[in-house]
This record gives structure tokens, C-alpha cells and sequence, in this order.
């Protein structure tokens, strides 16, 4: 006799929900590590990018003092650690230089082209609206110290890179757009 596929998973189920209803206690429940408990790189970032600006931002740095992201990153404004409007920028940026070198031609997290030892000396988060953080981190890689602020922004239920201040006070994104437009694009 064959069952029906849907006449086994409704069976599971119902077996699943009088397990956790009998006595005795209830089924467990899987729950999704912590991305403290993944190990640094892309996992723990977007585990990280769901339970808060800070562990977002923390999950991001764990990556360089692990040794940094390698090749393991999305094309230039297609990656999921910035907003929509940070992407569209990087985006916009490689397509104007027309095959040239762009603006954005360094790695805006450790603001660098090289990465050499790194440290997360400080990190400072704070909210500033339901959808809106800001983290002030300070960086030491390669045995130069850097200070920069990352602005936050959750879309969705993720926390995302909406722009990076440096130490100077400009925004890569507001600096990066004058070059866009200058370019006609």
C-alpha cells in the first residue's frame, strides 16, 4: 500500500505536536546558534545582522581579527552587509569607472587595501532611533590605529551598513556620490 507524501508529513506533525503536549514535558525546540557560537566570517554576520546593531558590528570585526574575508565577498553593490542605498552607491561607483580603478577600490569595514594584524581596540553602539544605530570603532590593523563611525540602519529584520565616517568626519557615501555625479552617473 502507498501513502500519499502529504498523509506522512501530516502524521509527523501531528505526532510532533502530541510529543510536546504529553506529560512529561515538551519536545525540544532547535534553535539557531548565536553568531557568538559560528565561527568569523559571513554565517556569523548575517546570524549577527538579526539580533542587534552591536552584535552586527561585532560579528563584522570578528572577521579581520580572524584574518579577514578573503575572496569570500559578494560583487560590488550586491553584498548583504550594507543597505540598499550603500549598494546602489558601491554599485553606481564601479559602473562609472568604466573599468578603471573606482572610488570605493578598498574595504570599507577595515578601510583598507592590505590587512595585516588587527585588533578591535573599542566599540561604542548606540541607537538612535527603532531602525537607526551608530558604532564609533576604533581599529588598529597592520599597527596603524584608525577611528571610524559606522552608520547604522535595519531593513527588514537585519541591521545593515548605511555609511562609514571617517576619522575626518566625511562620508563615504556622501563623497563617493559627488564623484557619481561628476561622472554623470
Amino acid at each position: 500500500m502507498r501513502v500519499a507524501p502529504s498523509v506522512v508529513a501530516a502524521t509527523i506533525v501531528a505526532s510532533l505536536t502530541l510529543a510536546g503536549c504529553s506529560e512529561g514535558g515538551s519536545a525540544p525546540i532547535a534553535e539557531t546558534p548565536a553568531a557568538a557560537t559560528l565561527p568569523p566570517g559571513r554565517p556569523a554576520i548575517y546570524q549577527a545582522a538579526g539580533e542587534g546593531p552591536e552584535p552586527f558590528v561585532r560579528a563584522l570585526y570578528a572577521v579581520y581579527v580572524a584574518g579577514g574575508p578573503g575572496t569570500d565577498t559578494p560583487a560590488p553593490g550586491q553584498d548583504p552587509i550594507y543597505s540598499r542605498m550603500m549598494n546602489a552607491t558601491i554599485g553606481a561607483d564601479f559602473r562609472v569607472a568604466n573599468g578603471e580603478v573606482p572610488t570605493l577600490n578598498y574595504d570599507l569595514i577595515c578601510a583598507c587595501q592590505d590587512q595585516g594584524p588587527f585588533t578591535l581596540d573599542s566599540l561604542t553602539v548606540g541607537q538612535t532611533g527603532v531602525n537607526a544605530a551608530t558604532a564609533a570603532v576604533v581599529f588598529t590593523n597592520a599597527g596603524e590605529t584608525t577611528t571610524q563611525t559606522l552608520n547604522l540602519v535595519r531593513e527588514g529584520v537585519n541591521w545593515k551598513v548605511d555609511d562609514v565616517i571617517g576619522a575626518d568626519g566625511k562620508s563615504v557615501r556622501a563623497e563617493t556620490l559627488k564623484v557619481i555625479e561628476a561622472a554623470g552617473g
